[in-house]
């Protein structure tokens, strides 16, 4: 193996890599590239991003320090490569796999990973706290490698489009008030899953630095500070000064100089020679500083930097001819991205009123079929969640009528704007939550696990999941019709369950849900796509157990109850199992719950659902597995509550099964 690697396969940590010539280093970022695309091509993941930093990942190990300097990536599917050379080579095969590595960096799996990172735009704060914590020590003479170690050196990579998000901003407005002399390296692809929208990506492509002025002031600078005239207290204003003087002559602002970080820019980032000299000049300087490299996504596999998008986690391929292996059958039912995607163009014909919002993801929620159909009518606001949903507030306030989608696990980053700005006013925004429930293999950071839990608390929200692709057409229809306030749909990832999707549009009665089947020993209460699991586990009991009976509920909307189908199960049920693929804690098992507990009952009730922890990464039948709602978890739950309950003729019905 370690022939075929050539360099790479003598490099098992970055002292490996430091022990190289800067010479071999294009070879390192070389094989780099060729391993993680022969790896991906049989274990899926996100391919085209780590192949666009390879020469940074590279260089930024060589340069610095790491473990002890900190590398704050950001986003975490950009550091593929990064996992390689810090340990993870021989394991990377496992990356994405049920207790194999984990899909994003979290310090929990390596001390080369900084920070978690799942979601964008977190690097910059987070590298600031670390290396303001390093100027604490620092001062307090307790430096982190010992009395006599050099300061420790904080880098935060930023880049597939996470510059857009919100939190970037602020932390760029505190790092530019706050004493700390930390690096940020912008890694400036154009894209994000999507190609990236918005005034930055306009700003980025037109930013431009002169390589010859950066160098002239680096060493004056240097020359002044070595002869005291840079103290900190003048540093500021002479920075200042220069800025004016640089705007003045190129007729062009720069918005990070205007914060005070030193701008350098921009640069080849595919020129790991050339990147490992910046570094170095900028390693030890003082203050913050931002360095701006052009990098493509997908650099050095030609099948993905044509197609960025497709290619940034494209599935199984022949990583010799480029051919994306599909493995569904022609007659699998859709995808629910896609039914919403087509049952939304399709009531946009009908209601001039909707518009379309999306935070960055119109491929990942099929928002791309209007937007390709309307695109005056749809609207990819960057990764934005927070400004997703205010956007869509504004417009609804005024006549026009948003369907808002956000992945669920990306939404939790807009629970403020959707109680303040949409909430409050009942405006009539459709948020759609998109991978709601397990989501499998990108683990923790992307499950849609709170959602129910998280929104039912908050007032004037209806809160719906279908349990199947025509409900989620009626769902969508509903919300979209006179009066219906802030209406929030919850629907998973991947494929449906029907292939005759295509049903009359018709209005469901809010707060109404369906029996789906008569029964007199056990209510079954589920919501969403867990009603299909656990109607096939009520028929395996039932066949098993002869003479038990067991009623099905699909409960529809979460907020509010159905308070007709409570009270029947209250009046005719003692046992009781609630289903669902979000939070047990405080999720529909608890609302039903506290309704029996409100209305005076006292069923014997078992809640399936997602366990008070982080659950990691897998197939989401690995994940509904170790969970306990998938099929045999939830025969287990109907077939213990018949037999703990204090009924005879029960456990009876159970011993002659």
């Amino acid at each position: 193996m370690q022939n075929k690697l050539g360099l790479l396969g003598h490099i098992k940590y970055p002292d490996d890599l430091r022990r190289l010539t800067v010479d071999q280093l294009p070879e390192v970022c070389e094989e780099l590239r060729r391993d993680i695309v022969e790896e991906l091509s049989v274990n899926p993941g996100h391919l085209a991003s780590s192949l666009g930093v390879a020469e940074i990942t590279v260089a930024l190990h060589y340069v610095y320090n790491t473990p002890e300097d900190r590398i704050v990536w950001d986003v975490g599917h950009q550091a593929y490569g990064h996992k390689i050379l810090t340990g993870r080579r021989e394991q990377f095969c496992t990356n994405r796999k049920l207790h194999g590595i984990m899909p994003f960096p979290s310090p929990a799996e390596s001390e080369y990973d900084t920070f978690v990172c799942g979601h964008a735009s977190n690097s910059i704060s987070a590298a600031l706290g670390m290396a303001v914590a390093e100027k604490s020590r620092e001062k307090n003479g307790f430096l982190s490698g010992g009395e006599n170690a050099a300061p420790r050196h904080v880098v935060a990579v930023i880049g597939d489009g996470a510059m857009s998000g919100g939190l970037a901003f602020e932390g760029l407005n505190n790092v530019s008030s706050t004493p700390n002399d930390m690096l940020i390296i912008l890694n400036d692809n154009n894209m994000s899953i999507d190609r990236s929208v918005g005034g930055m990506k306009q700003y980025l492509l037109q930013l431009n630095t002169n390589e010859t002025y950066n160098a002239l002031r680096f060493r004056a600078g240097n020359w002044l500070r070595s002869k005291g005239y840079l103290a900190d207290d003048r540093r500021n204003g002479l920075i200042r000064l220069g800025n004016a003087l640089k705007s003045a002559i190129s007729h062009q602002q720069n918005i990070f100089e205007g914060l005070n970080i030193r701008y350098f820019g921009p640069y080849n980032g595919h020129n790991v020679k050339e990147l490992v000299r910046i570094l170095r000049q900028l390693k030890d300087m003082k203050g913050p500083k931002l360095l701006h490299l052009h990098t493509v996504k997908g650099k050095g596999y030609e099948p993905a930097e044509k197609a960025a998008t497709i290619w940034h986690a494209p599935g199984k391929f022949d990583p010799a001819t480029g051919r994306i292996i599909k493995n569904e059958a022609p007659d699998m039912p859709p995808k629910y991205q896609d039914v919403f995607g087509h049952t939304l163009l399709e009531l946009a014909r009908q209601n001039p009123k909707i518009v379309g919002v999306t935070p960055a993801m119109p491929t990942g929620c099929s928002m791309n079929i209007m937007m390709e159909a309307m695109p005056d009518r749809t609207f990819d606001v960057g990764i934005a969640e927070g400004h997703a949903v205010t956007f869509s507030g504004g417009m609804a306030k005024d006549g026009l009528l948003p369907f808002c989608n956000i992945y669920s696990a990306f939404a939790q980053r807009a629970y403020d704007n959707i109680i303040h700005d949409v909430a409050i006013m009942r405006l009539p925004v459709v948020i759609c939550l998109d991978r709601a429930g397990l989501v499998g293999e990108d683990g923790a950071t992307h499950h849609g696990a709170f959602d129910m839990a998280a929104l039912r608390p908050i007032p004037n929200l209806t809160i719906a999941s279908p349990m199947d692709e025509c409900e989620l057409r009626r769902l969508m229809y509903t919300a979209q019709l006179p009066d219906k306030g802030t209406f929030v749909i919850r629907y998973p990832r991947g494929h449906g369950v029907r292939t005759d999707w295509h049903c009359p549009l018709e209005e469901i009665t809010v707060g109404t849900g369906r029996k789906l089947k008569e029964g007199r020993d056990v209510a079954v209460l589920t919501i969403g796509p867990t009603g299909n699991t656990a109607a096939k586990a009520i028929d395996e009991v039932e066949r098993s157990h002869a003479g038990v009976s067991i009623a099905h509920y699909d409960m529809r909307f979460l907020k509010p109850l159905d308070g007709h189908i409570l009270g029947e199960v209250a009046s005719r049920f003692s046992r009781v199992v609630t289903v669902e693929d979000g939070s047990r804690s405080g999720g529909l098992g608890s609302a039903v719950l506290e309704w029996m507990a409100d209305h005076g009952h006292c069923p014997r009730i078992i809640r399936l659902g997602l366990p008070d922890c982080f659950v990691e990464h897998g197939t989401v039948s690995e994940l509904q597995h170790i969970t306990g709602i998938d099929k045999e978890g939830i025969e287990k739950a109907i077939e213990t509550i018949l037999v703990t309950q204090h009924d005879e003729g029960c456990i009876t019905k159970i011993q002659q099964g």
